[in-house]
């Protein structure tokens, strides 16, 4: 910890966010986080669709990166309760958008809703995702 703020152990292109190529855009607006995931055959289930999970840690790491950007400073750290994501589109090319905004934003939890596009705007999955937030 550095002046009472959790820090991250390691870089995060050495993460699960470097392994499926997720990238985040800055944003200073707290409660509020987009990401691109470009769709390759690593994020594909047999069948030439993205696979389900994948939408699902878009929401997971937006939701948590979205958190932990905002409680970090008050020396809280956040971890997913819980994570609902429904797939609504098939996607096979291009790349997935998504835009995470906080529903909740209480002591000791967030909740989040996280829309993901395809690259002509339509919906493909949408999902909600509750954190816990907790001292460090």
């Amino acid at each position: 910890m550095t002046n009472g703020a959790p820090t991250q152990p390691f870089p995060l292109e050495e993460s699960f966010i470097g392994l499926i190529n997720l990238a985040i855009d800055p944003s200073e607006e707290v409660g509020y986080l987009a990401g691109r995931l470009p769709v390759t055959r690593a994020v594909m289930q047999p069948m030439g669709i993205v696979h389900g999970g994948i939408y699902a840690s878009i929401a997971e790491t937006l939701a948590s990166m979205g958190t932990a950007n905002a409680v970090r400073r008050d020396g809280k750290i956040c971890m997913g309760m819980s994570n609902n994501t429904s797939f609504l589109r098939p996607v096979s090319a291009g790349t997935i958008h998504a835009e995470a905004k906080a529903l909740h934003r209480g002591r000791t939890t967030w909740v989040w809703d996280i829309e993901m596009r395809d690259d002509a705007g339509k919906l493909c999955s949408t999902s909600r995702v509750t954190m816990a937030v907790r001292d460090a």
